[in-house]
């Protein structure tokens, strides 16, 4: 689901919170839970969990969607109604990296980290079938920006070092279907200071 532009998704968001998502993945199948929590340096308290979804910015967890305990949202049985960015937002206007949620009801689901890689870093990008227990192993196609990539027989395919250039959309195919499309953000190598 290209809900936003992938510049949106990867504007600088205030250092002092952040979104973390659990399972820690992009894309959920439908009939699964779903937690999300806002986490601050040594505080939760103040933030809002809001999402955007059909054109418009929907009000907080615990509203008309997901159910609260403490400082986690968690959306007990996702439907693709649950697609949609997510970010969490305090009263003054301050705001968290966005991450955009796909909920899939078909068999494929790409499992791709929800937040920036780092270059130099390794990342595995995993295809997961609905009907593991009876396909574990699937042959499958990784795809980048509708370009195929590679053909693995174990459903995984690891980026041993990564670059700028395999910032992309990603998906994967199977003789069972594929899956939707994934943003994978690249940020620049870490900076150490040596003084």
């Amino acid at each position: 689901c290209r809900c936003l532009s992938p510049s949106l998704l990867d504007s600088e968001p205030k250092p002092s919170v952040s979104l973390k998502i659990r399972p820690s993945i992009t894309q959920h199948f439908t009939s699964k839970s779903l937690s999300l929590s806002c986490e601050e340096k040594g505080n939760s308290t103040g933030w809002r969990l809001k999402r955007y979804r059909e054109k418009a910015v929907e009000s907080e967890c615990g509203s008309n969607w997901g159910s609260i305990a403490g400082f986690t949202c968690t959306i007990r049985s996702t439907s693709e109604k649950d697609s949609g960015v997510y970010w969490c937002e305090s009263g003054s206007g301050e705001y968290s990296n966005a991450v955009n949620i796909t909920v899939e009801v078909g068999p494929l689901i790409l499992e791709s980290p929800p937040y920036p890689i780092t270059e130099g870093d390794s990342v595995t990008l995993r295809c997961t079938n609905r009907y593991q227990e009876t396909n574990p192993n699937p042959k499958v196609d990784f795809y980048k920006d509708g370009v195929l990539l590679r053909n693995e027989a174990t459903g995984e395919m690891t980026i041993p070092v990564v670059s700028k250039s395999d910032e992309g959309f990603y998906k994967c195919k199977s003789n069972e279907g594929e899956s939707p499309e994934s943003w994978v953000t690249v940020r620049g190598e870490k900076t150490v200071m040596i003084t």
